[in-house]
């Protein structure tokens, strides 16, 4: 492949990139705590949608407080494996084998 070629192959994958971007804000991410009380949505962008807090937790702060670390933290985690997985999908896909490129996708 020539390098005018090239250039136009990345400008096709940074494209795809920023698209994949722009759908992972309309991916929806759930987690919640282990009995149910506190429940979290975000995108897989990482952006918090939605927080729902039972009342019984209101009476509790140092609960509360634990639980949504733990409950937020883990919808994190969630969420950027999902936007890695779909991101380094569009980058294998359709990158340009340069060469050494290949030892990055490993």
């Amino acid at each position: 492949m020539d390098l005018m070629g090239m250039m136009g192959k990345l400008k096709e994958t940074q494209r795809k990139i920023e698209e994949t971007k722009l759908r992972l804000d309309s991916v929806l991410i759930d987690e919640q705590s282990t009995d149910g009380t506190l429940k979290v949505t975000l995108t897989a962008n990482g952006k918090i949608k939605s927080i729902d807090i039972a009342d019984s937790l209101l009476e509790d702060k140092d609960q509360l407080e634990d639980y949504l670390i733990v409950t937020l933290n883990k919808a994190i985690e969630k969420a950027a494996k999902v936007n890695q997985a779909e991101l380094d999908a569009v980058a294998k896909v359709d990158m340009p084998m340069i060469p050494g490129m290949d030892e990055m996708f490993k």
